[in-house]
């Protein structure tokens, strides 16, 4: 299964807003994981092999992941996994990869630029079905899904964007190319959560 840049959470360059659960990897493993972005990106770029070594067994679990990629604060490229497809180390550095070369938003990550690209993962939970009334503002991520159409928004995009519960459903719709009242109209409503970090600076 291919990263998704489609599935990427905005367009925007606001902070990133962990979720209130955040707290599964500890700051080793969050060190770790930064690490192997950067070394999956500059590997790809200067030619060479990437020195990724084994993973913990945390890490080697199946995750589902988005990488983020900023270049002097401006959103630089961002591809993810919404499904566990992939041990988490895996995850990572193909995203990585993929958010840096795969989006068609924007060009390849250049030499030039590596020394400055900063990286945001989110780490999603598994998938669960929510009710809209439960769906929590800055602590839900949110796929919905009506016959072949999908689209998913992180947890922190509607903090960033001010967006209430309401506006969060009508956005995930329309992110689906759907109506925005599809979730009042059968479309699956699913929800996880994300544990958000990135390099000091990431945005």
């Amino acid at each position: 299964m291919s990263p998704r840049p489609e599935d990427s959470p905005s367009d925007s360059t606001s902070t990133s807003h962990p979720s209130p659960e955040a707290n599964e990897f500890s700051p080793e493993e969050r060190t770790l994981l930064l690490k192997l972005a950067h070394e999956a990106i500059a590997s790809a770029v200067e030619g060479r092999e990437a020195g990724l070594g084994a993973p913990s067994p945390h890490l080697a679990e199946p995750r589902g992941v988005f990488t983020t990629l900023y270049y002097r604060g401006a959103l630089r490229g961002c591809i993810g996994y919404v499904f566990p497809v992939a041990s988490l180390d895996r995850a990572v550095a193909e995203t990585a990869r993929g958010a840096a070369f795969e989006d068609g938003r924007f060009s390849p990550i250049t030499r030039e630029e590596l020394p400055e690209v900063e990286v945001s993962l989110s780490i999603l939970s598994p998938l669960r079905p929510i009710l809209p009334e439960e769906v929590e503002v800055g602590r839900h991520g949110l796929l919905i899904r009506l016959g072949s159409r999908r689209g998913l928004l992180l947890p922190q995009v509607p903090a960033e964007h001010g967006w209430d519960r309401v506006t969060f459903l009508e956005q995930t719709c329309r992110k689906a190319g759907l109506p925005p009242n599809a979730w009042q109209m059968g479309a699956i409503i699913e929800c996880f959560t994300a544990e958000v970090f990135g390099d000091a600076s990431a945005h």
